[in-house]
């Protein structure tokens, strides 16, 4: 009998990014290849491209070349957003045998063939704007996850100035609730207490489908699952959240006290120059509403940094408006131009050492941020589903709380994706420490 033939898959980016790579896994498996952990040997290597920023791109190529050195009798496949918009400049890496656009990665187990290297790359790549659909694609485990992601959405119906993610990604299209539903129960039935609702612009769910549904309802439907713990929401842009949503994240006791709003600038004018669909004080207004019905509330925030067209003084109001939210992390992102966006084109582009001392500046304020909403939970009991690997400077469990705090915790093996109750200690700079009460219902 024949041994089936390995695949090892190598993911870079975003969450969306690792949960088509776990689709593709299932997918293959169901092909009848054998999927393989990316530090083993393999016969095949895919490696599944981010390029939302300049420094993605080069991660790409870094690891690309590396798999092409280590392996150059494997078959190389790259995939995912790199190879969506530049597959030419994929295919000229030395190595690669085949470029497959985002749509066509759920094709992965027809196109490889043969395996026979050939002499040039092949290139599988269609025209993501024209795909209307978000393939099927089950799967029952995270592979070296502790917690789930489910993608129900994909794509993007924005065009702010500085994002390339539509040319990558095409427009929304929403997954069908059943098949959302049916991921998520099966999940919980595997183990995983903890899911988290993720895509490119998931606050537009459900707009596109026959009938029309939304997030607010999908989140209602998911909530009723018995089993589980946790539901959280990726990042969901403000002017999404309708009254029937704000209702669903404050009321369900199944969605975790923890949201991701992104928010780029505090400064009205960069956000109308960045093309966004809201203003400071919708923001504002959001987050004192969220804040004061849901106690405790983590909160994080995307800010990019140097946008063409920022000045100093509109940097100054973005430290300003941070520093006036319960933010409990941030995530600052330095501008980085992508081709074919309109924040390229423009000429007033920010000095590079001007964009590192800001993002220097606002992740600073980020910290102190995360400190302070840390070091106020000292002394409470909270439930944490305790992550399956050991923190590896201490070796001590860690315990993940409702509002995304992680708290390093002595504990016997074995608790590895179960809920437990945590009485939450000292924080020094990004380290929590607690100690462990008992086991906890989710």
């Amino acid at each position: 009998m024949t041994a089936p033939v390995t695949v090892a898959l190598g993911t870079l980016g975003c969450r969306l990014n690792q949960v088509e790579s776990q689709e593709m896994g299932a997918l293959l498996e169901r092909g009848g290849f054998r999927v393989v952990p990316s530090g083993e040997a393999a016969q095949v290597y895919v490696v599944n491209t981010c390029t939302v920023t300049g420094r993605a791109d080069f991660s790409d190529r870094q690891l690309i070349r590396r798999v092409a050195r280590e392996h150059p009798g494997a078959f190389l496949v790259v995939t995912g957003c790199y190879a969506q918009t530049d597959p030419t400049a994929v295919a000229a890496i030395p190595g690669v045998d085949l470029v497959v656009g985002n749509h066509e990665k759920y094709r992965l187990p027809d196109l490889l063939g043969s395996l026979i290297k050939p002499p040039r790359p092949a290139i599988e790549v269609g025209d993501i704007a024209a795909v209307r659909t978000v393939p099927v694609a089950p799967f029952a485990r995270m592979a070296g996850r502790s917690r789930a992601f489910v993608k129900i959405q994909d794509g993007c119906q924005h065009r702010c100035a500085f994002c390339i993610v539509p040319t990558a990604r095409g427009g929304s299209r929403s997954q069908e609730p059943k098949v959302v539903i049916d991921q998520v129960r099966g999940l919980v039935e595997s183990g995983y207490l903890d899911i988290t609702l993720t895509g490119v612009d998931i606050g537009h769910y459900g707009w596109d489908l026959s009938p029309r549904t939304s997030l607010a309802g999908l989140v209602r439907s998911l909530a009723e699952i018995d089993g589980l713990g946790w539901l959280r929401l990726s990042s969901v842009l403000p002017a999404y959240f309708t009254p029937d949503l704000i209702d669903a994240v404050t009321t369900l006791p199944a969605v975790a006290p923890h949201l991701h709003l992104p928010l780029q600038s505090g400064s009205d004018r960069v956000l109308r120059l960045m093309r966004r669909p809201y203003h400071t004080g919708m923001y504002r207004d959001l987050v004192s509403r969220l804040a004061a019905a849901i106690p405790a509330l983590g909160l994080g925030a995307d800010v990019i940094v140097g946008h063409p067209g920022e000045t100093e003084g509109d940097f100054e109001a973005t430290l300003a408006f941070v520093a006036s939210l319960p933010f409990s992390y941030l995530h600052v992102f330095p501008y980085s131009d992508r081709r074919g966006t309109e924040a390229v084109r423009r000429p007033d582009h920010v000095p590079a050492a001007s964009i590192r001392e800001r993002a220097r500046r606002l992740r600073r304020l980020g910290r102190e941020k995360g400190l302070a909403f840390r070091g106020a939970l000292a002394g409470s009991r909270r439930p944490a589903l305790v992550l399956d690997a050991r923190d590896p400077a201490s070796g001590r469990l860690v315990g993940l709380t409702a509002n995304y705090v992680e708290v390093l915790f002595d504990g016997p093996d074995g608790l590895g994706r179960r809920m437990v109750t945590l009485e939450i200690g000292e924080t020094r700079g990004d380290r929590t420490q607690g100690r462990l009460i008992g086991e906890a219902e989710a």
